[in-house]
């Protein structure tokens, strides 16, 4: 497949998907009518995913988490600093977002909003398909079928509503979508705190299961350390638009080195168990 213009050559060993140095800044009214002020969301963030790992985003509500995530799909341009897919430099030209969606897949918080109440999941598995000419129709709906049963899910499903299905099941068939295109990096962006305690950790697994089985490389984002300790490799933890603190995620875990991993460690309980 092709990808969106680069000014670099890629290299075999390049990350997946790499952010250097990115800033978004968004501006405000508190500063006046004549003086609009700035908020900085994303202040100098370095950050990489690779294929076959799961980093993990951690923070509290509006540290910066979401912003990040819109920038590692593309849906907010930085105003600053360099996105790079495969060691190549993004270009936001045009077509660029077509390009890198096949590329950078994303599964929301709530599978309810996600999925459009309207259409059957078929619909909903073969839309990203037929968007980018994928395959004939006969091998379309064979994709689709074996998108269900990485997920789960069985035949049947395909002809459902999404309020026909359960939370947990409607989760599914957003990360099945999200697989549609093949794609090299994942963002779950808050992807269980929607579901009920009891699906919460079959979801995860599924996850992890998924990235390993088919080699991805997976961005998870939770307000809750102990969630993104269960999924992660390396963890990131986010605060006022920084990361503060990276590495493995269990010696983060175990040995934090910034007062505000210490501070979130000690926080709310587990996603899990609530």
């Amino acid at each position: 497949m092709s990808h969106a213009a680069t000014t670099a050559s890629p290299t075999d060993d390049a990350p997946a998907l790499e952010l250097r140095g990115v800033h978004v800044i968004h501006r405000t009214r508190t500063g006046g009518l004549f003086r609009p002020g700035t908020v900085h969301a994303v202040n100098d963030v370095d950050f990489t995913v690779r294929r076959g790992e799961t980093v993990g985003i951690v923070g509290e509500s509006g540290c910066g988490k979401s912003t990040l995530a819109r920038v590692l799909v593309g849906l907010q341009r930085p105003t600053q600093g360099e996105v790079l897919f495969r060691g190549r430099q993004l270009r936001y030209g045009a077509g660029f977002r077509r390009e890198l969606g096949r590329a950078v897949s994303v599964v929301f918080q709530d599978p309810a909003t996600a999925l459009n109440p309207r259409m059957p999941v078929r619909d909903q598995l073969l839309d990203p398909l037929v968007v980018h000419r994928i395959g004939t129709e006969a091998e379309r709906e064979a994709r689709v079928r074996r998108l269900l049963e990485l997920v789960g899910l069985p035949a049947s499903a395909l002809d459902v509503l999404p309020r026909q299905i359960s939370g947990g099941q409607r989760q599914r068939v957003a990360i099945a979508r999200a697989l549609s295109l093949e794609p090299d990096v994942i963002v779950a962006d808050e992807p269980t705190s929607a579901l009920d305690v009891s699906v919460r950790a079959q979801v995860l697994n599924l996850l992890t299961d998924l990235k390993d089985g088919l080699g991805l490389g997976m961005v998870f984002i939770s307000h809750d350390i102990a969630t993104v300790r269960y999924v992660s490799d390396r963890m990131a933890v986010m605060n006022a638009g920084q990361i503060v603190e990276t590495g493995p995620a269990e010696a983060l875990f175990t040995d934090p080195q910034h007062p505000y991993t210490r501070t979130l460690l000690g926080a709310a309980p587990t996603l899990l168990e609530r």
